[in-house]
């Protein structure tokens, strides 16, 4: 029998004046998981993270973390939940050890100062004043606050904008090892390579609903697969090609094009078109330069959700107009 989930969203909705930002949804996190919310700007993700940590009530439907209302129980769940917002309020005037003991007071059993600056990378900025911290570690120091009081859930609000490369993958590893302890994590980013890297499921939102949801290869198998390559002759020379001259595809009919002498090939069936595509080129003495043969990308499934809800507004705003 599946565990009941640690985070739990059913037809949920939240509305601004007449404005419906979250429009029916439903997601489940469970114990030790870690689901990435992805959307564009207004897709509605922030508005319902703010729903589970209980920073507002649903207008609609309902909403659990650890079994309760995160809103109307708010002291039971604040106690066992670690929050990381977009961006927190620190007095400049403290130093960041006295920013994270101010914090701890709030705390019933908060982790020690130093082994929380140590974990984020700041134990050599103990002493320095907020206001003397960098972008990157100020977004260091909200994650420590959020992870103080040891909680049981975490949620992640871009939590590595700003940061160098090096610190990001830094904080990835402390998530990885919060997950290993059977940490439950909520996260919103825009970079989809974190969502890769750390999510178990994904799920993303448009106008105030999951129009996608699960893991990274669920989530892309809706897109197709490509094949790129420069064709070259036996000397190494360019080969003009035209998309005609390609043999039948099982899986890319009228999907090829060439552009600038590279040949690009969209294909629901990778692995017979590619040796479709070999055996071709051996058959006409072709050499395939820089050839490339991927799945398609989280990059790619978020970006073709994207365009077709532009799409689907443009032709809402024609049929209103017309």
């Amino acid at each position: 029998m599946t565990a009941e989930p640690i985070v739990s969203v059913r037809g949920a909705r939240r509305r601004y004046g007449d404005f419906e930002a979250v429009r029916g949804v439903d997601l489940d996190v469970h114990r030790g998981e870690l689901v990435a919310l992805l959307g564009t700007n207004g897709a509605g993700k922030t508005s319902l993270v703010e729903l589970a940590e209980g920073l507002a009530p649903a207008d609609a439907g309902e909403v659990r973390v650890l079994g309760r209302d995160p809103y109307l129980e708010r002291h039971l769940v604040v106690p066992r939940v670690g929050i990381m917002l977009q961006e927190a309020g620190f007095s400049s005037d403290l130093t960041t050890a006295e920013t994270v003991g101010m914090w701890a007071g709030t705390l019933s059993r908060p982790r020690p100062t130093a082994e929380v600056l140590a974990a984020v990378g700041l134990a050599h900025r103990a002493d320095v004043r907020v206001g003397s911290l960098s972008g990157g570690e100020r977004r260091r120091l909200d994650l420590a606050l959020a992870i103080l009081g040891d909680p049981e859930v975490l949620f992640l609000d871009e939590p590595t904008t700003g940061l160098d490369p090096e610190s990001r993958q830094a904080t990835w590893r402390l998530v990885r090892g919060l997950l290993a302890d059977g940490v439950t994590v909520l996260l919103t980013t825009h970079y989809l390579e974190e969502a890769e890297a750390l999510a178990d499921r994904i799920a993303i939102m448009q106008a105030g609903r999951i129009v996608r949801e699960g893991t990274v290869a669920e989530v892309t198998a809706a897109e197709p697969a490509r094949i790129e390559f420069a064709p070259r002759d036996a000397a190494g020379r360019p080969v003009a090609l035209a998309p005609a001259d390609l043999p039948p595809l099982a899986g890319a009919a009228g999907a090829a094009s060439v552009e600038r002498g590279r040949v690009r090939v969209r294909t629901e069936r990778l692995q017979d078109d590619l040796e479709t595509v070999l055996a071709w080129a051996r058959g006409r003495g072709l050499r395939l330069h820089e050839l490339e043969a991927r799945s398609a990308s989280l990059e790619q499934a978020f970006l073709a959700l994207a365009d077709g809800a532009l799409a689907g507004d443009a032709a809402d705003h024609q049929e209103v107009t017309a």
